[in-house]
């Protein structure tokens, strides 16, 4: 699941659990609301994870070169 599909289920988890008045006999929609903003927000936290590790490093480009010439020959 991507970073859009995390974001969604935390909205559509928000409007559930906060701005609909439905009662419903076997379902309970606050708590599948708030069940929705967790699975979010989980995915949110796994997501920036392993976009982290996918960060590449680039190394410097100018490297120092060091040279010991004038000591090899003395």
């Amino acid at each position: 699941m991507g970073l859009g599909g995390c974001i969604l289920l935390i909205g559509g988890g928000a409007i559930l659990a906060f701005s609909t008045d439905w009662q419903m006999d076997t379902v309970n929609v606050d708590l599948v609301g708030w069940i929705m903003m967790l699975v979010g927000l989980v995915g949110v936290f796994v997501y920036m994870s392993i976009a982290r590790r996918r960060r590449m490093v680039v190394p410097p480009t100018t490297t120092t070169v060091v040279s010991d010439d004038e000591h090899r020959y003395r």
